[in-house]
């Protein structure tokens, strides 16, 4: 079979790819030790279920949690029920619920490492006040952490609209830090991820916000365990986590400038919790096994490649790059079909998805080309790009 393909441009004119030998990457035999590291894992749609934009959410479940135990193989954290998963963009509760006790099921029987994301997005929106918002967040902490799984506390669509200030948001968090079983981790998405998350914590300015969420940190350090930042904003980045209470964590979630930020400098660095890490786990497997040895050479070899795809995958409209991570799983065979629920695989085009197709392979993230230049075809086909 040929590995030179035909891939379209934006302008209606195609050009010729020729796909690389794969890069035939070891698995680690353990989990990284310079750095703690989640990938936030997708959800594999039922190629048989309904999956339309507005429908329940029917599940792949033996490919969903066979993705998750790929990267627990790498030596990877999962993130589970995060927005990587279509949280608020396709997976309801219902889902969100059994997927978190199946994978905390999974994550006992094979020793991973899982936290799983703890927000308010089963409530009715008429549910604006902050005890009813309390109470939300209370039934999905029980859900998780009957799974076993650490508790990610997530930004809230409803408290962002509901709260009047930064008083608000400590009176939410705090009496749910009081009730956390183990170090929680909080959660800052920024609105390129989600734009109903704008002004989370309290004010639109993000330094101002910052300061916000620091007090809440500072108030009781003891509680948790880190805060994920996904703002992208390298620098924004750094600062904040120089002035973290001793002992909690940055988590970035910066999936354009991650090589940087979890290398650090100055003595500082962040750890890893990355949609992106889904998209590239042997690689960044790889590359943290690297760092462990002390060898940011080829800690920088590895990675730097993955950038290019990262930033693809999460061009603006940044919340659709989960389309691209489902996309890349299906190229490498760990889901049956391209489809998503709520049918968010049309949350890309083929012009933008081809491009996908190609920055993978140059970062050597394809581990059988010939099976993701077959697929590649057969959607080119569908779409009627193909010549």
């Amino acid at each position: 079979m040929s590995r030179t393909i035909q891939l379209p441009r934006s302008d209606g004119s195609l050009y010729s790819h020729h796909l690389h030998e794969p890069v035939n990457r070891s698995l680690p035999t353990e989990p990284p030790t310079s750095r703690i590291a989640y990938a936030a894992a997708h959800v594999v749609a039922d190629p048989f279920g309904e999956n339309t934009p507005g429908s329940a959410a029917e599940i792949d479940w033996d490919s969903t949690l066979a993705f998750r135990g790929h990267l627990w193989e790498c030596g990877l954290g999962v993130a589970e029920a995060m927005d990587t998963a279509q949280r608020g963009m396709g997976l309801d509760w219902s889902a969100t619920r059994e997927l978190i006790r199946r994978s905390g099921e999974e994550a006992a029987r094979v020793g991973g490492r899982i936290a799983a994301g703890v927000g308010t997005d089963h409530l009715s929106p008429q549910v604006t006040d902050l005890d009813g918002l309390i109470e939300g967040y209370r039934e999905q902490l029980d859900v998780t952490q009957r799974a076993g799984a650490r508790v990610i506390l997530m930004a809230s669509r409803q408290l962002a609209a509901a709260a009047t200030g930064p008083a608000d948001y400590r009176r939410v968090y705090e009496k749910l830090l009081a009730e956390v079983e183990q170090p929680a981790i909080l959660h800052w998405l920024g609105p390129a991820f989600d734009p109903a998350l704008e002004g989370y914590w309290g004010s639109n300015d993000i330094d101002e916000a910052a300061d916000s969420l620091l007090e809440i940190l500072h108030a009781r350090p003891e509680r948790i365990d880190g805060v994920k930042v996904s703002l992208l904003d390298a620098e924004h980045e750094i600062r904040l986590r120089e002035r973290l209470p001793e002992g909690v964590r940055l988590y970035t979630g910066d999936d354009f400038n991650y090589p940087r930020l979890i290398k650090g400098e100055s003595g500082s660095h962040s750890d890893a919790l990355l949609g992106v890490f889904a998209a590239i786990a042997p690689a960044a497997a790889a590359a943290l096994h690297a760092l462990d040895e002390g060898d940011e050479v080829r800690f920088d070899e590895i990675l730097s490649p993955t950038v290019p795809l990262a930033r693809q995958l999460f061009a603006q409209p940044t919340y659709y790059y989960k389309t691209g991570i489902a996309f890349l799983a299906w190229l490498r065979g760990q889901q049956p079909g391209f489809g998503m629920v709520g049918g968010l695989q049309s949350g890309r085009s083929v012009v933008h998805l081809a491009e996908v197709f190609r920055l993978a392979d140059v970062a050597g993230t394809l581990p059988d080309p010939d099976r993701a230049a077959d697929r590649m075809r057969g959607l080119l086909e569908i779409a009627g790009v193909a010549r």
